[in-house]
């Protein structure tokens, strides 16, 4: 049991997919794992321990955010002694090039946060993935015939904001779409030596004001689902 999750040692598999969305990952849950448990709710935050494919996988919500993600994920590495992590969420895509719907992998994630070096002494503005699972979304999008764009990611503090030009650490780093996770993760799994990756499904396109809604998106995100567990049996 750590501060945040209430799962006792040995409940939570070495390989753990993070939605944010708690009711995302009770979908994922339902649907996908044999003989899914419910080893945490603290908070409302759920996670679930069960088996994909022979494979034991934990999948449990991250919450919004920077802050959240950074609890979370920390306590995942360090308290559960986990490996890998895949954070599996939506994002808003900055060009039309990108459409509703397309799968990303991030490779690296900038941000203006200040989680990174006042967390960890990082000073970098931009952080990669970390370890072998984003080369192994790769190889296994491509088993499924699926088409898995590898792009940098703007990490995000703000959802709302009074300006509509392009940040500027989006520009400087050529982010196609934005999300508000994933540095954090980057940041947490560089400091402890673990294997983090992100992958985004398009659900906005902020040009075209396209979007998937709400009530649809954990029933439309099957393909991103059904990647991150066929990657995470590999790992």
């Amino acid at each position: 049991m750590s501060v945040h999750i209430s799962a006792g040692k040995g409940e939570i598999a070495n390989t753990v997919l993070l939605p944010g969305d708690p009711l995302r990952a009770k979908y994922i849950a339902e649907n996908y794992l044999e003989n899914p448990k419910l080893v945490s709710n603290t908070r409302g935050i759920l996670y679930f321990t069960g088996i994909y494919k022979g494979k034991e996988i934990t999948v449990g919500a991250s919450g919004m955010g920077c802050p959240s993600v950074g609890i979370y994920s920390y306590e995942l590495f360090t308290e559960y002694n986990v490996d890998n992590i895949i954070r599996i969420g939506t994002c808003g895509a900055y060009t039309s090039e990108l459409k509703v719907y397309d799968i990303l992998n991030a490779d690296q994630s900038a941000s203006e946060s200040t989680y990174a070096k006042y967390a960890w002494e990082i000073d970098d503005e931009i952080l990669s993935h970390q370890g072998n699972i984003f080369e192994s979304i790769n190889t296994t999008g491509k088993e499924l015939s699926l088409e898995i764009k590898p792009v940098n990611i703007h990490c995000s503090d703000i959802f709302y904001r009074k300006g509509t030009d392009l940040p500027a650490v989006a520009a400087k780093y050529n982010c196609l779409a934005v999300e508000m996770e994933s540095f954090a993760l980057f940041a947490n799994a560089l400091y402890t030596g673990k294997n983090a990756a992100t992958i985004l499904t398009v659900s906005d396109v902020i040009p075209t004001g396209e979007s998937i809604s709400a009530d649809k998106r954990e029933k439309t995100l099957r393909t991103m689902m059904e990647l991150a567990l066929e990657t995470g049996i590999k790992l």
